[in-house]
């Protein structure tokens, strides 16, 4: 686990994809702070920006990453993340793959999404959640904040190929494909304060 300050190092490198995870002051996108972004290459390198107060503007390597077209960014609850990082950091995050929108997709026999639950159930792993509502915006974060928050990339890429495998067998890779590449606008309009779900109501 690498813990930097408000960017990335530039000889820190990704391949074709990166699981991404923020934690923020809260859940709400135009009043609750960025804090912290986790990011895990595929072989298990996890790497921590915490981001001080007002000072996105240093993040020039960390945004170069998040909008680089040839790289996969995976995401649990894709919605949330991209529309914080949009919004924090000026940018449009772009190819998103979204292991929430895989588990619905591809375990339609259970209402159980939560990466706590897919994690158990397809990766016999037992993860917590007991630093999620903590103080992010700390600026010296516990170990147990660190510990969380790591938990919560690294096994993203697991999880991806694990949920791939059902989606291909389904046949319903494509439709998960085509939802992903819907995240942008929804995040966008939910920067906007609309409700996508608005524009399919009778």
């Amino acid at each position: 686990m690498n813990l930097y300050k408000n960017d990335l190092p530039s000889q820190v490198k990704f391949s074709s994809s990166v699981a991404v995870d923020t934690e923020a002051m809260g859940l709400v996108l135009r009043r609750d702070r960025l804090c912290l972004v986790q990011l895990c290459s595929a072989d298990g390198d996890v790497h921590m920006v915490q981001m001080e107060i007002g000072q996105e503007h240093q993040a020039v390597n960390l945004k170069k990453l998040l909008v680089d077209q040839s790289i996969l960014k995976i995401f649990h609850f894709a919605r949330f993340d991209v529309g914080l990082l949009n919004y924090s950091l000026g940018i449009r995050v772009n190819n998103i793959y979204c292991t929430k929108i895989a588990s619905k997709l591809a375990r339609t026999y259970s209402d159980k999404h939560g990466l706590k639950n897919i994690c158990k159930e397809l990766l016999g792993l037992e993860i917590s959640k007991h630093e999620q509502s903590s103080d992010w915006g700390s600026l010296e974060l516990s170990p147990e904040q660190l510990i969380y928050a790591q938990g919560d990339v690294l096994h993203l890429h697991a999880l991806k190929n694990k949920l791939d495998k059902i989606l291909i067998r389904e046949g319903r890779l494509s439709l998960a494909q085509k939802c992903f590449s819907t995240i942008d606008l929804i995040s966008e309009l939910d920067l906007l304060g609309i409700s996508s779900e608005e524009f399919f109501l009778h």
